[in-house]
């Protein structure tokens, strides 16, 4: 009975996923043209470490980023910071974040967290002087997430995600809200196989203004400049839609090992396959954990015909330490991505309060 059990729920979880993919199917050859990219970068540690393949059994603050469902699952109150150096050899971006989860009830969690990205002082250049001297600008992007998720039962979670997102230059700006949203079923006997849907960054186009679309041209036959403000085209956001599933191999009370999968199905570039594995080791001192996954993607291999600047392997290590009575754990993270222009390191610091 119990294994009819579980071919049924695969069945029916499996049929609804192929029709979400069916319906949410990308287009290479819209690739490149939509904005706000940054919604794309995960800023924590831990599950960027084995390349977003949890998004069926990650859960806290970091299911924010990958399934907004698993924020259902976090402690009483979760407290986050991360840093990312990205594409380091490429330009000086830094990545910080911050995040804050709050149970709100015995199945309902309120999560915040804030993203900013830091592109250092650039040279302001002009078609006079194309070589700058006159000054620097610093570009500020950044998203703001308000998330609510609940446990519906044991087994079925759901979310919701708000973003607020914010694109500046001296002269130019943009704003928009684009939302998230997740599912996570869970089954087994010890609910160790678990299932989950995440549909990201859906909103209306987003477009720019501001005076640096303003030009000034001289009417040559009255000697008068003429003011006038260019028209820009609006953008879309890179909207995604997310399946995945993992299994939790529990070999006693001190070691688990977890593999999962997903498949992403991009609205503006590839669609992507993701492996991971996270094994943790449990004693009464810390808690250990390392992981590592792989993002495959048409033409990863190819240096020619490669379309992304991260080329797949990630890899990360985690350690906890319980703190107190309650064991509330004080953890670090870090997180490492390759990449064409540098190694990506992501270092994070977590506060758990059960």
């Amino acid at each position: 009975m119990k294994l009819y059990q579980y071919i049924k729920n695969g069945i029916l979880v499996g049929g609804a996923i192929s029709i979400a993919t069916l319906s949410f199917a990308g287009n290479e050859d819209r690739a490149g043209s939509a904005g706000a990219s940054e919604l794309l970068i995960n800023p924590w540690a831990r599950s960027s470490a084995w390349a977003d393949a949890g998004v069926s059994s990650v859960k806290g603050l970091e299911s924010m980023f990958v399934n907004v469902a698993g924020l259902s699952y976090a402690d009483k109150t979760e407290i986050m910071f991360t840093n990312t150096n990205w594409l380091s050899r490429l330009a000086d971006i830094s990545v910080n974040n911050f995040g804050l989860a709050q149970r709100i009830g015995e199945t309902s969690v309120l999560g915040i967290s804030f993203m900013s990205m830091n592109f250092g002082e650039i040279p302001i250049t002009t078609t006079e002087l194309p070589e700058g001297g006159i000054g620097t600008f610093n570009p500020k992007f950044s998203n703001i997430n308000l998330a609510y998720s609940k446990q519906f039962s044991s087994s079925i979670s759901g979310g919701l995600n708000v973003k607020l997102i914010s694109q500046s230059i001296s002269n130019l700006r943009t704003s928009g809200v684009a939302f998230d949203a997740g599912v996570r079923y869970v089954t087994g006997e010890n609910d160790n196989i678990k299932f989950a849907i995440s549909l990201k960054n859906v909103g209306a186009p987003m477009q720019f203004s501001g005076d640096g679309l303003n030009l000034d041209i001289l009417n040559t036959s009255t000697g008068n400049a003429i003011s006038m403000v260019q028209r820009v085209s609006d953008f879309e956001l890179p909207s995604l839609l997310t399946i995945g599933a993992s299994y939790d191999f529990l070999f006693n009370e001190n070691n688990t090992l977890t593999l999962a999968g997903a498949f992403t199905s991009n609205s503006f570039t590839k669609d992507q396959f993701r492996l991971g594995a996270n094994y943790t080791l449990t004693s009464t001192k810390a808690i250990f954990s390392m992981r590592t996954g792989y993002v495959f993607e048409k033409a990863i291999f190819d240096k020619e015909a490669r379309t992304s600047a991260l080329t797949g392997l990630t890899a990360g290590i985690s350690v906890d330490f319980p703190m107190g009575e309650s064991k509330s754990p004080i953890g670090i993270d870090y997180a490492y991505r390759a990449s064409v222009f540098g190694a990506i390191h992501t270092i994070g610091a977590r506060i758990s309060i059960k």
